[in-house]
């Protein structure tokens, strides 16, 4: 039920953090998979991660801001590793500015890479996905932030709400195509994105008020958001489509 062997995956931001974690554990479940991101160095170290695993792998550079690369990117996955079975849109960007101090080009730039990039990805998939007739999977990663609002960092949370409807509305659309499409939204979990709440003494405050209203009382790691993506991606999740499963620890439950 949870055999992903033959099928091939795409995971956008996927050589770091929580991308690295759900395309690793993609591949330990049998699933051929391509990582698109912008750090070289970083997509090279976890290729060769992605290859010890024994399963066909591949990295890409990726600017998801740049919209002219998308077609070109996808394009090459499914030329080198077959057809997208499984399309994850992770990657994320922040700015830790309120909606009065941000500038236009770094909202326009949130917007781009966490709800834009993934509109289109989502739709050159899709259209492949329903040409083939089989189905398939597409997984988007949106976050607390996504049914909070922030001072903090509003862009962010904007662009995650948006990537959470869109989630709602793709699920509507493509049921018909036997294609599900779901939200895995984590909630505060240690990565490079989180670094400046947990060294940041002028965010003290907010990491207190984190760790006290988390039952668990910690910070996730990556690696505890496996087992979700690979039972979204499997046919175990064929007959869940338009769903939020929130990974928090518990935080939103106080």
């Amino acid at each position: 039920m949870f055999d992903l062997s033959g099928k091939v995956a795409l995971v956008t931001g996927g050589n770091r953090g929580i991308g690295a974690a759900i395309a690793l554990g993609l591949a330990e479940a049998g699933a051929a998979v391509a990582i698109a991101a912008r750090d070289e160095r970083k997509n090279a170290e976890t290729l060769e991660r992605l290859k010890g695993l024994a399963v066909p792998a591949m990295a890409r550079r990726l600017d998801l801001k740049q919209r002219r690369e998308l077609r070109p990117a996808f394009e090459e996955v499914e030329r080198r590793l077959g057809p997208v079975d499984i399309l994850v849109n992770n990657a994320a960007y922040a700015t830790l500015t309120g909606v009065l101090d941000t500038s236009e080009e770094d909202w326009d730039g949130v917007m781009e890479v966490n709800l834009n990039a993934a509109v289109i990805l989502s739709r050159y998939a899709a259209k492949s996905m329903i040409a083939r007739g089989r189905g398939g999977k597409i997984i988007n990663v949106t976050s607390l932030a996504a049914s909070f609002g922030s001072a903090v960092f509003p862009s962010y949370a904007v662009a995650k709400g948006g990537l959470a409807q869109l989630t709602r509305s793709l699920a509507i659309e493509l049921a018909p195509h036997n294609i599900q499409v779901n939200a895995l939204a984590p909630g505060w979990f240690s990565t490079d994105m989180t670094e400046w709440i947990r060294t940041g003494p002028e965010y003290d405050w907010l990491l207190k008020e984190m760790v006290q209203r988390t039952p668990r009382g910690r910070f996730g790691d990556p690696e505890e958001l496996k087992g979700a993506a690979v039972f979204l991606a499997s046919s175990a999740s064929d007959h869940m489509t338009g769903a939020d499963l929130l990974i928090d620890g518990g935080f939103s439950i106080r």
